[in-house]
Order: C-alpha cells, then structure tokens, then sequence
C-alpha cells in the first residue's frame, strides 16, 4: 500500500500540468526557459518541489507562529518574483532595484542576461513553490487526509513526491521554452520582445496572486478534467483508501431509496462540528439544533478554484430555498498555509459575498468526521440529520437542486 501511494502521489503530480492551478505558474517558469539544465531547470524545479512540500505540511497542521511565518514568506516570494518579471524586462531596471541591496543580495538578482548560479535558481525556485497551490483532485485530497490523520516524515514523503510529478510536468513545460527561445536567439530583437513579454507576464501574475485576483482570471481555465481520471488511479493502486464512493449516486438511485446512504459518516447523519476554530455569520451550530431542517454541508476553501467555479451554484441554492427550510453550512477547510489565517477567510467571505453560516475547520476535524477528501464536496441531509445525497467537485447543479426540493418536500409531507 506505501509504494502504491507513493506511485500515486507522483502520478498526480504529473497530471497536474492539465489543471487550471498550473496557469499562475506557467509566466514564472517560461522566465527561466533556454537555460542550462543542471545549473539552472535542476535546481529551479528542485526549489519547487521543497516550498510545496513545506507549504502543504503547514497547510495541513501548523503552530500559530508558523503560520505567521509562512505569511511573510509569502510576502517575500511575491517580491522575490516581482523583482525577477522586473529584471527580465530591463537590465537597467534589474540594476536600479538591485541597488539598494547587499552585495550578496545584488549577486543573487543580477541582471537576467547574466550568467545565474545554482543557488539563484533554486531560490527562485523556492519562491515559485511557495506561490503554487495545486488543485485538489483525489489524489492530492487523499494525501491531505492522510496527513490530516497522521503527519510525520511518511506525509511529507508522499508531498514531496507530489511535487516531484509535478516538477516533472514543469520540466516538460520548460524544455518546450527552451526550444522556442533557441530557435529564435539568433534574432536578438524577438528574443528581447518574448522576455520583455515574459517580465509583464510574471508581473501580471505576482500582482494577481498578491490581490487574489489570480482565482478570477483562472479558475475558468481547466484544460482537462482529470478526477476522473485521478479517481480511477486510486481505485486501481490504492483500493479502499477512499472512504467515500466516487462522484454521487444518480437522481433515480437516490428518489429509489427510502433510508439514509451510509457514506461511511459515522452513522449516515449529520455530524457536530466540534473541533470547529471559529464560526462566520452565525453562532455556532449543532444538529440537534438544526432538525426540521435540509442541510447542506459544503467543504470548500477560499483559493480553491474548482470551489469558486461551485461558488455560485451554491449561493443560488441557499437564496432559492432559505425560506423554505435549507440552511448551508460552509466548512472552510484549508488547503495552504494561508487559508488557515481566519482574518483572510473573513475577509474572502465578505468578498465572495457569502450570507451562509461559515464554519472554520483548520483543524481538519470535521473534515475528518466526514472522512472527506474533496475540495469542493455536498454532503445532504434531510430533516431527520440523515445524509442522503452527496457529490465531489464541481457540475451537476441541476441535480443537486432537485435533492433539496425532494428533501424539503419529503419534509413538509411529515410535519
């Protein structure tokens, strides 16, 4: 089972270059294209690989000051990186900002034309790593889970794993770079230009990721869907890992069923959420509280784009059916250190315009009482606190409304 989830972890990895996370990415690696692979792509993708692992590890548990500390070093990634898009658009510019540094600093962000080092690279690397949060699909969702439950040098294994597929993936993104800028650098002109156009690139993105804009621009923009495929791989190599069925059940199999559907959630009901860090527009919450009532459960986190892209669907729901006795439940799960700080997911909340009680899970406990795996995932429960229906990820939206208008007619038929 250890080598299957360490084949898999890389494999997801990999398929990471079809999801719409990679977008940000893709100026900041295409920058450093047309260099040599040992001084420069080795390091570069190697620096990747550690920031993410050391993110993730973070994201899933973390001391306050940790957290803290992982907040400045984001900060410092993006001025990092800014200064980098700078560079490549001027020398002059990269001497001008370079300046005021030390010696040490200067040589490390030299001009971009002149020759780089090991050491550069792999700092830059770092900062990219730590910039990155990869889409959760099934497989990263399961190492989450993992991690969430035990931690340890066996977790960060299967992240850094991750990270070395994904390297991988960039690696291939990188070559192709390099090909293009080999084939035009006789024609110094249009070099010039695609570097200049690289630096506006990487500028665009460190400004994006600085103001949250980056889950606006790109979250429309996957490539290929691959749950499917990430979930077939964990069927195959790690069977009976996941502890919830795959997708949802069809509308017919659920208007079939009488009695709740064990989805291995304690007892098929709704749980507490005892362990949650703090609760946004409402007190806390109970299920004895909410009987009478249709709840929906929705795990989601706030620079998850495939959470957004649901956002809406979700927001409509609760409007459609609030009065008639649905109440939605955001649990906040956070997949990257800084979706742990609860000041950010205020803010997120206010911004996104989310009305629903919000109840923050950095502790992973209520993601655990659901053994959830998902990012975005539904879970449905009828008046009596019986989950019947669930689904990961994003889509059928029509369904899922027709769930809660079955749910609260079934409902009103008891009272």
């Amino acid at each position: 089972m250890t080598a299957a989830l360490f084949l898999l972890a890389f494999a997801g990895g990999v398929l990471t270059i079809a999801s719409p996370c990679i977008l940000p990415v893709i100026p900041l690696i295409f920058s450093r294209a047309g260099r040599p692979v040992v001084r420069e792509a080795v390091p570069l993708l190697l620096g990747i690989a550690i920031a993410f692992t050391f993110a993730a590890i973070i994201g899933t548990a973390a001391a306050h000051w940790v957290l803290v500390a992982s907040e400045l070093g984001r900060i410092l990634a993006l001025m990092f990186m800014g200064i980098v898009g700078l560079s490549l658009l001027s020398s002059r510019v990269a001497e001008v900002v370079t300046r005021p540094f030390t010696r040490a600093g200067a040589a490390l962000l030299a001009q971009n034309t002149g020759e780089a080092t090991p050491a550069r690279n792999l700092v830059i690397g770092l900062a990219v790593g730590l910039l990155w949060a990869p889409c959760a699909g099934p497989i990263l969702g399961l190492l989450i889970a993992g991690a969430a439950k035990t931690g340890g040098v066996h977790s960060a294994g299967l992240y850094f794993t991750f990270a070395l597929g994904a390297a991988m993936s960039l690696g291939l993104l990188l070559n192709v770079g390099g090909r293009v800028m080999k084939a035009i650098r006789n024609a110094g002109a249009a070099e010039r230009m695609i570097r200049r156009g690289l630096g506006i690139a990487t500028i665009a993105t460190v400004v994006a990721l600085a103001f949250g804009w980056d889950s606006a621009l790109f979250a429309k923009a996957t490539i290929v869907n691959t749950a499917s495929a990430e979930s077939r791989l964990v069927d195959r190599l790690a069977p009976g890992s996941a502890s919830t069925p795959e997708g949802s059940m069809s509308l017919e199999e659920f208007a079939a069923i009488d009695n709740a559907v064990n989805l291995n959630t304690g007892e098929g009901t709704l749980q507490n959420f005892d362990g949650a860090t703090e609760w946004i527009n409402s007190a806390p919450l109970t299920p004895a509280a909410l009987k009478g009532k249709v709840v929906l459960v929705e795990f989601w986190t706030f620079a998850c784009y495939n959470c957004l892209n649901a956002l809406p669907h979700v927001k409509a729901l609760e409007a459609k059916y609030r009065d008639k006795g649905l109440v939605v439940i955001g649990v906040h799960t956070p997949e990257v250190p800084h979706e742990r700080v609860v000041a950010n997911v205020r803010e997120q909340v206010k911004r996104l315009g989310i009305t629903y009680p919000v109840v923050i899970d950095n502790d992973y406990k209520i993601w655990k009482a659901y053994h959830n795996q998902y990012w975005p995932a539904a879970y449905y429960a009828d008046a009596n606190g019986k989950i019947r229906f669930h689904h990961f990820g994003e889509g059928r939206y029509e369904e899922q409304d027709k769930v809660v208008a079955k749910l609260l007619a079934e409902a009103t038929m008891v009272r």
